[in-house]
């Protein structure tokens, strides 16, 4: 696939598969100024797409990718992004109970605000 396809197919901009091949993160094909995307590119974007929605950083999504070529059948790599992925998740619900406290917390801010509003329409009222 061209650099255009790539963009359409997986909604990046160049600059953004320009930034992952500097990262190492896939190996287009160099035609001259082209670069030609290999089907193993295409797998490599789609999983860096979904790590990155995970929330993991591009160092961990390199080794992860990197855990690929060694010679035991997908283990090594399915056993890490195991860990990572349960690190993760442990991560985000964390960050999601703060983020419920927060909200609880807000929403019981506003309805104080509401009911002194009403008050101090009320006194004005009178």
């Amino acid at each position: 696939m061209t650099i255009r396809e790539m963009c359409d197919a997986f909604g990046v901009t160049p600059r953004t598969l320009r930034f992952y091949e500097s990262k190492e993160l896939i190996f287009p094909i160099r035609d001259g100024q082209k670069r030609l995307f290999t089907r193993r590119d295409r797998a490599r974007l789609k999983l860096i797409l979904r790590g990155k929605r995970f929330g993991f950083s591009l160092e961990e999504i390199r080794q992860l990718l990197d855990l690929y070529d060694e010679d035991d059948q997908q283990r090594t790599q399915i056993m890490r992004a195991h860990e990572l992925a349960q690190t993760r998740l442990a991560e985000m619900e964390r960050e999601r109970a703060e983020l419920d406290d927060a909200i609880t917390e807000l929403r019981e801010q506003i309805a104080w605000g509401e009911q002194m509003l009403d008050s101090m329409n009320r006194t004005a009222a009178e």
